[in-house]
């Protein structure tokens, strides 16, 4: 019962905290649709179980003790957030008008960007390790270490997809998108620092 009870009180602190995931969501939800945002809330959810299952498999602890690896997942994901963000920086007043709105992504594209933006977030491969590795027993039967691994991803679409809800309401968008393409600008800026910050951390085995 400790066990469950810190799984779900640290995940929860984990989810709740601001990073990229936040980012992403806020934007899709705020500057294209309710549906885009909790779209990439989904993706962000299934990114996590890329997190977990190569913890489980071992990979995770592999990662922890190889500098080289930890780095080169890190850069990767700094690298994703930085393009994204310039892609953002790019937009201009004329792009996005009520009558010619933000363009819309796919179903697809919305997952992609979200399961990415997570997959690739060095900060949630230090969370979900660190979790299994120091929080649950090893001794914990695996079954039972796949349910953490399920809560801890519904837990985030979970979050994202109310985040998804509260930034596409109409109340919220309407005061907010006349100035849509400051809003995208400011995004970006934010996706880039993330990813710098990302680059510039120092890796720990």
């Amino acid at each position: 019962m400790t066990e469950l009870l810190a799984v779900i009180t640290i995940t929860l602190l984990a989810v709740v905290s601001p990073g990229p995931d936040f980012a992403m969501v806020t934007r899709n939800s705020l500057l294209l649709s309710r549906r885009a945002g909790v779209l990439t809330a989904l993706g962000i959810g299934l990114g996590v179980l890329v997190h977990v299952g190569y913890t489980l498999l071992g990979v995770g602890l592999l990662m922890q003790q190889s500098l080289w690896l930890f780095n080169a997942v890190k850069l990767a994901g700094a690298a994703y957030l930085v393009v994204l963000g310039i892609g953002m920086l790019r937009a201009r007043p004329g792009d996005a008008t009520p009558a010619k709105p933000t363009a819309a992504l796919s179903d697809t594209a919305a997952l992609r960007v979200g399961f990415f933006t997570n997959a690739l977030n060095p900060k949630t491969t230090i969370f979900i390790v660190s979790l299994f590795m120091q929080v649950v027993q090893s001794t914990t039967p695996l079954s039972v270490q796949l349910g953490y691994g399920a809560f801890v991803s519904v837990a985030h679409m979970a979050w994202f997809a109310l985040v998804a809800l509260c930034f596409s309401s109409g109340a919220v968008r309407d005061r907010l998108l006349a100035a849509r393409h400051w809003i995208d600008r400011a995004f970006g800026g934010l996706l880039i620092v993330f990813g710098l910050l990302l680059a510039s951390a120092k890796g720990t085995r």
